[in-house]
């Protein structure tokens, strides 16, 4: 598998990365799950995507459990976390709805609870993970700086940020910031047309693109979209000879000119390796065209 740097001095990653935003859902015992990780590393899959809330903050400790089994796979693996929401699950009583927070010293705070359950100590991308309408990034920057200076996070980035927002903060940093994790995926084409992926593009950085399938509605929705896509999907994978349509749209991610990284969120390894199969997988120019006239219902102007 490819490996790819997000940024000219960011991380070196797997050209697809393994998201454990559903690990709850997947009811794995602490060795089943280290089995799991161990199969998608030798499938290359060595980046794996956590954030401090998945699975109501307990996806991380649940990850570290498996990987204390065999503490030496984290010499193996890229680790990527996120921070800055707060949930009233959160492991306090202060919390009565969901906010973000993205002070100094909440995101120094959940880095190093993200340390502590992830059973490390660094991380190799932390994230914001979403933007904050509060958010000072002097703190945020401040915060950054602090954990990269005491060796606790190796590099820093963004999610769901626009392209102001993204550089706003970058104006505030010596160093640049590694990547935008962005939805990206053919029933949220947002990305594509709202400047997202032409910033990536202008400064070579590559996007790590979450929610690939379009949470399963690629495969259940009833919406006349989904029904729409899903029909065009199954008639081009056909035509390349594809194993499933999340062949075609991870082929159809890959051809975006900058270079995303698909996060693929499934706990079965064999719809992991038929994921990995789209690498090899080329559309036409009109075939990708066709994915995006289903999804917008209409042609190009």
């Amino acid at each position: 598998m490819k490996r790819i740097k997000t940024e000219a001095n960011g991380p070196e990653f797997s050209q697809f990365i393994a998201g454990y935003w559903r690990l709850m859902d997947w009811n794995m015992t602490p060795q089943e799950r280290l089995t799991f990780l161990k199969q998608h590393l030798e499938l290359g899959i060595t980046t794996c995507d956590h954030a401090d809330i998945y699975g109501n903050y307990e996806c991380e400790s649940a990850f570290g459990e498996a990987l204390k089994l065999e503490p030496s796979l984290r010499d193996s693996i890229e680790l990527v976390s996120k921070c800055g929401i707060r949930l009233p699950s959160a492991p306090s009583n202060d919390v009565t709805l969901p906010h973000y927070n993205t002070t100094t010293d909440y995101i120094v705070a959940q880095a190093e609870q993200s340390l502590k359950n992830l059973r490390t100590d660094h991380l190799d991308l932390l994230l914001v993970h979403r933007p904050d309408p509060l958010m000072n990034v002097d703190d945020i920057a401040e915060a950054f700086n602090q954990l990269k200076q005491d060796g606790k996070v190796k590099h820093i980035g963004v999610s769901n940020f626009t392209t102001s927002q993204f550089d706003l903060l970058q104006s505030r940093l010596d160093y640049p910031l590694a990547t935008n994790q962005l939805e990206i995926s053919p029933v949220n084409m947002t990305a594509l047309h709202d400047g997202s992926l032409d910033q990536m593009q202008q400064h070579r950085i590559a996007p790590m693109a979450w929610s690939c399938l379009g949470g399963g509605s690629l495969f259940s929705g009833q919406d006349e979209k989904s029904k729409r896509l899903r029909a065009e999907l199954e008639s081009i994978a056909a035509e390349v000879g594809a194993d499933g349509i999340d062949q075609v749209v991870y082929a159809w991610i890959l051809a975006l000119p900058s270079n995303p990284l698909p996060i693929i969120g499934s706990g079965k390894i064999e719809r992991v390796r038929q994921a990995l199969r789209s690498a090899d997988i080329t559309l036409t120019r009109q075939q990708w065209f066709r994915i995006w006239v289903a999804s917008n219902g209409h042609n190009v102007p």
